[in-house]
């Protein structure tokens, strides 16, 4: 597939497959969703998010199972498709930056989904995120936080922050680590996902529908029981997990 067949046939072709799947998506939120019991609810964003990565012209692979019932989910952070290449495999109320809520139809599905917000320029609402994620855990969801706090180029992590882990041991619930790679037709790690530094939303996905065979890789790490445990240890043993097993893959 040439360079020129991506980007001025298949890039529109796909972007209109988009559009048409998040209309789709922006009814369910509004009418066949919020009413539905949590099962139900979590197989309708899992379905929905596997078939967004197919209109992206993203490859899904998926190693190990994750566990059925509340959990918190750790991830590195790589992209906005983060969240639905999760998504995909362990549907999750993610915690997200407030200003997400204001932005068009993408607020709308998120907030829909359950986001639970944080307003990062009020050093106190950590506290109150934290409250909210130790109360939707301890009702039995799946909460899903990145620790770095923003975005890498997907070659290295950044430095784990502790502080919203604490909501899983409160909860007395376990973290489930999740590992993200996004590779190219290669294997090599694919730039194409990087939503990093001045790169506009709009550029990122573009160059994920014109990216060839770009696949999102996601590793289901063995459980990390919580009990007694120190959350800035527990970082640390998190983030060097995550980083051996991007380092073996």
């Amino acid at each position: 597939m040439s360079r020129a067949w991506s980007t001025w046939v298949l890039g529109p072709w796909r972007l209109f497959n988009i559009v048409v799947h998040i209309v789709r998506g922006l009814w369910l939120a509004r009418i066949g969703y919020v009413d539905r019991p949590v099962g139900e609810r979590d197989e309708t964003v899992r379905c929905w998010s596997q078939q967004l990565l197919k209109a992206l012209g993203v490859t899904l692979v998926v190693r190990g199972h994750p566990r059925p019932g509340a959990k918190l989910v750790v991830s590195n952070h790589v992209s906005w498709l983060d969240i639905v290449a999760i998504n995909s495999v362990v549907p999750s109320r993610f915690v997200s930056k407030a200003e997400v809520a204001a932005w068009p139809v993408v607020g709308y599905m998120v907030t829909a989904a359950g986001a639970l917000y944080l307003q990062r320029e009020r050093r106190r609402d950590a506290m109150r995120v934290l409250g909210l994620m130790s109360d939707a855990l301890r009702e039995g969801y799946t909460v899903a936080v990145f620790p770095e706090g923003t975005t890498g180029d997907g070659h290295q992590l950044l430095h784990f922050h502790a502080n919203m882990l604490q909501s899983a041991i409160d909860a007395k619930e376990p973290v489930q680590p999740l590992a993200l790679r996004y590779s190219d037709e290669a294997h090599d790690i694919s730039p194409a996902a990087a939503y990093v530094g001045d790169t506009t939303l709009w550029q990122s996905l573009w160059g994920v529908i014109t990216a060839r065979q770009l696949t999102v890789q996601v590793t289901v790490m063995p459980l990390q029981a919580v009990d007694h445990a120190d959350r800035r240890a527990l970082a640390e043993l998190l983030s060097t997990q995550i980083a051996d097993c991007l380092d073996r893959n």
